[in-house]
């Protein structure tokens, strides 16, 4: 009987090993509680919600709720849990705390393939072909587990806090009010006769730039400053890095730290005026097909509400759709388009998988979807069939395609509609897009479900 330890009893560890159990595979599930906590954990049970009870929007125009339904369609056991223990919250899928964990609890307590061990884990477990290992320790990973690992891949490629810049959406853009441009003129881009550029015939390296004059600047330093923050909790001791602020540290610093900073507008010029603006903010392409930008050097604590107020002061972004919102926060996560291959599979230790937020996948359904794409990927490697994963199509691909995309400096991401090749019928109006979206996900789910070797069932045994 092929064996795999699994190492962290959150969602993506508890997700995997019931995939993988019910594959045929023994499966050692290893949770320090009871004998340790991480600070922000408050109870000893599996799977437990400690910062909200919510698995946020239901809808399939919601990239997270097709995400979920995909999930349902694959077997997954975090979303039985969650319909066992939901509670109303409107257009949301929420749950008792308690009840979710106790199900899941219960489910993988009675798996005559899995056994549950508390321990504390120090080092990296030996690992081999026939018993790989799963790392799924999440974003609060111990020192010195975290240190081993570091000793694996690499020092430069463990991050300890996360800082994520917001993305938006490219059709929420009015691009009458920005222009493209690289610093000194590199990779300048073409305007029609009323200066609005075209978003699809973007450079690679191409930024989208946002002037503001003296006034304008001014007003959005004090609306920083003045916005709404999100405490850091106790445990996070957070530190921040010079190079790394958020922008509510360096505007508090000073009324032209950020026009000396991420706003600096050296080296530009708007070609609707012919001069340099007083400051800009510059947006960077997100995917390929361009459909989303992020705020380059905009990482934030402010409030998800004052994020919305305060972006939507920006020039050309009054009406923007916001796709991620910047955090800053303790988060233990690796640099994966380096070091994972596609099977999630850490390249310099072979046989040693990862799966869940240390990965760099953002929030509860993500983390519980990363375990599950995880397992089924080894589950077909320990039966040696060919490896078949989601189609890039879906959201589950979606995950996938995001773990691997090469970025400048990669960060966590909660899943998005940009982790998906975009519709080709532009045209469509926004939710009517995101609807078709969905659609084809789900058929190509199905379609993979049906043909992809231990998707739907059977046993790396048989």
């Amino acid at each position: 009987m092929k064996r795999t330890t699994i190492v962290g009893g959150g969602l993506a560890g508890c997700e995997a090993a019931f995939q993988l159990a019910e594959r045929g595979v023994a499966v050692t599930l290893i949770e320090q509680k009871p004998k340790a906590r991480t600070p922000a954990q408050t109870s000893d049970k599996l799977c437990e919600l400690v910062c909200s009870n919510s698995l946020r929007g239901a809808a399939l125009v919601n990239a997270v709720g097709l995400l979920k339904e995909e999930m349902r369609r694959v077997g997954s056991l975090v979303m039985r849990a969650a319909e066992v223990a939901k509670v109303p919250a409107g257009g949301a899928l929420a749950v008792d705390r308690d009840v979710f964990s106790d199900e899941i609890t219960r489910v993988l307590d009675g798996h005559p393939n899995v056994t549950r061990i508390s321990k504390i884990v120090t080092e990296i477990p030996a690992s081999t072909e026939d018993a790989p290992v799963i790392l799924a320790t999440g974003p609060l990973t111990g020192d010195a587990l975290a240190a081993d690992l570091a000793r694996v891949i690499g020092h430069e490629q463990l991050a300890y806090y996360d800082a994520i810049a917001p993305i938006v959406a490219a059709d929420s853009i009015d691009w009458s009010k920005v222009f493209r441009q690289s610093r000194w003129g590199k990779g300048e881009g073409s305007a029609d006769g009323e200066g609005a550029l075209d978003a699809e015939a973007l450079g690679d390296e191409a930024y989208v730039n946002c002037p503001f004059d003296e006034a304008g600047y001014k007003r959005f330093v004090a609306d920083v400053v003045a916005a709404e923050k999100v405490e850091a909790r106790a445990f996070e001791d957070v530190r921040y890095f010079e190079g790394c602020l958020p922008i509510e540290v360096m505007a508090a610093r000073g009324e032209m730290t950020l026009a000396f900073g991420p706003m600096k507008p050296v080296g530009l010029t708007d070609p609707r005026t012919g001069r340099r603006p007083y400051a800009v903010i510059q947006l960077r392409q997100e995917d390929a097909a361009a459909t989303a930008y992020n705020l380059v050097g905009f990482q934030t604590r402010m409030t998800y509400g004052a994020q919305n107020r305060v972006f939507r002061t920006i020039p050309g972004l009054e009406e923007c759709e916001i796709l991620r919102y910047g955090t800053v926060h303790r988060n233990t996560f690796v640099n994966a388009p380096d070091l994972l291959d596609e099977r999630m599979q850490v390249r310099a230790r072979p046989h040693l998988y990862l799966a869940g937020q240390i990965t760099g996948v953002e929030g509860y359904v993500e983390s519980a979807a990363c375990g599950l794409v995880c397992a089924l990927g080894l589950a077909q490697t320990l039966a040696g069939v060919p490896f078949t994963p989601p189609p890039e199509t879906t959201a589950l691909g979606g995950l996938r395609t995001h773990l691997g995309r090469k970025q400048p400096r990669y960060q966590p991401s909660n899943i998005t509609w940009a982790c998906m090749p975009p519709h080709p019928n532009r045209r469509l109006k926004k939710r009517d897009r995101y609807q078709a979206l969905s659609e084809r996900a789900l058929a190509d789910l199905d379609a993979w479900v049906k043909s992809a070797p231990l998707v739907a069932s059977g046993s790396v045994a048989s």
